[in-house]
C-alpha cells in the first residue's frame, strides 16, 4: 500500500480534445468564479474552462457514481456500496486504484472495496506487451469464432495473481480441446440416463468403488476449488477442476461406469446414473465462472433444479458422500492398471493381446479388495488367466512392478524375442549415448556457456538431464532383459 502513503496535490486538469468538461465558469469582466452542475443563468457572461477532468479522476467516482450517488438513500448505494473486491491489471495501480480509494474516503467516509485482485496481463508469445505499434496483438472476437468465448476465458484465468500470462494458439487450442472433453463425457451421460428427472437421483444405494471414489474426489474438489476461489486463486481453480475433469472423471470414471451401464444389474445402473447426473451437476457449477457457455448448455441437458446454473447455488461438499476407504481401495486399482499398461507398453505389447497376470498381495485385506474388484482388472488389464494371492512367486520370463501394497508379473515368454528386442534397445542407446556426448560437449565449452543467452544454455543442461534420463532407462531395460 506505499502507493497511498505520502498523497500529494494533484492536479485534474488535461488538454484533451476528449473527456468531461471542467465545470467551472469565469466571469468575463469581475473573474469571478463559478462552479455547478449547470452554468449560470447569465451564460453570455461566462466564460466555461477549456479543459476536461483527467481520465483517472471520472474514473475514481465509478465505485459509487454507478449507484446513485450523491443519493445516500439510494437502493442500490445502500445494497452494494462499499463493494467487496476490485479486480484489476498491475500496471494501473496507482492511476486508478489510489484514486478510486482516496476519492471514495473524501466523498463517501468509506473505502470503496474491501480487496483489491491485482492480475498479470496477457502478453505475446515472446513475452513483450501486444501493442498496435509493434503489430504483436490478437483480436479477441476471431479467437472467439475459432475457438469459443469459454477456451479464451479458461486460458486468460489460468495464471497466477500477478503473473503475466503468454498468449499462444496452442494454449488455446488445449483448452478448447479440454471443452470437447467435457461436452463428450457429458453426452455419454446424457445417453445414458433413461430420461431420468432431479428428484429422481438417487444416492442411497449400494455404490461401486469407482462410485465412492469419485464421489469422495468431487468433495475434494468441491472443498479445494472453493477454498481457492475465496483467496483470489483462479489459476489453481483452474488446474484443480482440470485434473478432476479430465483425469478423475472422464478417464477413470467414466470408463469404469460403462461396466455397470452395459450390465444387467438394474440397481447398480440407477445407482450409476444417479452418481454420473450428481457429479456434473456439481461438476459444472464449479465450472461455470470460468466456461459459462458451455456449463450453461450442459446443465440445462442435466436433470437439475432451477431455471439457470447462473442462479444455481455453489456446491457444498457432503460428507455422508466420502469413502476414504473405498478411495484408497480405487487408487490401488488405479496404480495396478497404471502398472500394467506401462509394462505392456515397454515391450510393445498391445492392450488387445491377452497376457496372464499374477499379482502378490501384501496381505489377505489387499488380495480381498483385489478379488471384490476383479472385474475391473479383467476389463481394463485384459490378462489371458488373472491370479491373485499372497506369496505369489515371479514366473519365469516375466517383467514385474512394484506397487502399494502388491507385485505384479506380467510373463513375457512367447510375446518377445528377447535377442531382438535387446538389439533394438542398445541402437536406441547408441542414439542417447550420442545426444549426450554432444550436449556435454557444448556445456564443457567455456565460451558457449559465457557467451551464449542464458535461456540458450539452460534450454542445453534440461536436454542433457532428459537423455540422461533416458539412456539410463534404455540401459536398465536391457539389464532386465539380459536377466530374464
Amino acid at each position: 500500500m506505499n502507493w497511498m502513503e505520502n498523497i500529494h496535490d494533484w492536479c485534474i486538469s488535461r488538454q484533451l480534445w476528449w473527456g468531461h468538461r471542467i465545470p467551472a465558469w469565469y466571469h468575463k469582466e469581475t473573474g469571478e468564479v463559478f462552479v455547478g452542475h449547470e452554468g449560470p443563468e447569465d451564460i453570455e457572461n461566462w466564460n466555461q474552462d477549456n479543459d476536461v477532468l483527467d481520465t483517472w479522476f471520472s474514473s475514481a467516482l465509478w465505485p459509487f457514481s454507478t449507484m446513485g450517488w450523491p443519493d445516500l438513500d439510494n437502493e442500490e448505494f445502500k445494497r452494494y456500496y462499499p463493494t467487496d473486491a476490485l479486480v484489476t491489471g498491475y500496471d494501473i495501480i496507482f492511476f486508478w486504484v489510489s484514486r478510486m480509494i482516496f476519492q471514495a474516503l473524501e466523498f463517501t467516509d468509506q473505502r470503496p472495496f474491501k480487496d483489491v485482485l491485482i492480475h498479470g496481463l496477457v502478453r505475446a508469445e515472446d513475452g513483450r506487451k501486444m501493442s498496435k505499434s509493434l503489430g504483436n496483438g490478437i483480436d479477441p472476437m476471431e479467437v472467439i469464432d475459432k475457438y469459443g468465448a469459454d477456451a479464451l476465458r479458461f486460458l486468460a484465468t489460468g495464471s497466477s495473481p500477478g503473473q503475466d500470462l503468454r498468449y499462444s494458439t496452442e494454449k488455446v487450442e488445449a483448452v478448447w480441446n479440454f471443452a470437447n472433453k467435457i461436452w463428450n463425457a457429458s453426452r455419454f451421460a446424457l445417453m445414458n440416463m433413461d430420461g431420468m428427472k432431479y428428484d429422481e437421483i438417487d444416492l442411497t444405494g449400494e455404490k461401486s468403488v469407482a462410485d465412492a471414489w469419485i464421489l469422495t474426489r468431487l468433495n475434494e474438489t468441491i472443498e479445494q476449488v472453493t477454498k481457492l476461489s475465496d483467496k483470489y486463486e483462479f489459476g489453481e481453480v483452474g488446474r484443480a477442476l482440470y485434473n478432476f475433469i479430465w483425469d478423475d472423471f472422464c478417464d477413470w470414471y467414466i470408463e469404469m461406469a460403462k461396466l455397470p451401464l452395459y450390465g444387467e444389474d438394474e440397481a447398480a445402473k440407477k445407482t450409476t446414473r444417479s452418481v454420473l447426473a450428481y457429479v456434473l451437476d456439481n461438476t459444472m457449477r464449479l465450472l461455470h465462472p470460468l466456461m459459462p457457455f458451455i456449463t450453461e448448455e450442459i446443465w440445462q441437458n442435466l436433470p437439475h433444479d432451477g431455471e439457470s446454473i447462473t442462479v444455481a447455488a455453489w456446491p457444498v461438499a457432503d460428507s455422508t458422500l466420502t469413502d476414504s476407504a473405498k478411495a484408497s481401495d480405487m487408487k490401488l486399482l488405479v496404480d495396478l492398471i497404471h502398472a500394467v499398461r506401462n509394462i505392456r507398453a515397454e515391450v510393445n505389447t498391445p492392450m488387445s493381446k491377452k497376457v496372464p497376470l499374477y499379482i502378490a498381495a501384501k496381505d489377505e485385506a489387499t488380495v480381498q479388495v483385489l478379488e471384490s474388484n476383479r472385474n475391473y482388472i479383467e476389463r481394463f488389464c485384459n490378462p489371458e488367466t488373472l491370479e491373485i494371492g499372497v506369496g505369489i512367486s515371479a514366473p519365469g520370463k516375466s517383467m514385474s512392478a512394484v506397487i502399494t501394497g502388491a507385485e505384479l508379473f506380467l510373463p513375457l515368454e512367447g510375446l518377445l524375442n528377447i535377442d531382438e528386442e535387446i538389439e533394438r534397445l542398445k541402437k536406441e542407446l547408441s542414439k542417447w549415448e550420442g545426444e549426450v556426448k554432444r550436449v556435454q560437449g557444448k556445456l564443457s565449452n567455456e565460451r558457449f556457456v559465457s557467451k551464449a543467452p542464458e535461456a540458450v544454455v539452460e534450454e542445453e543442461r534440461a536436454k542433457e538431464k532428459d537423455y540422461l534420463e533416458k539412456k539410463a532407462a534404455v540401459e536398465r531395460r536391457i539389464e532386465e532383459l539380459n536377466e530374464i
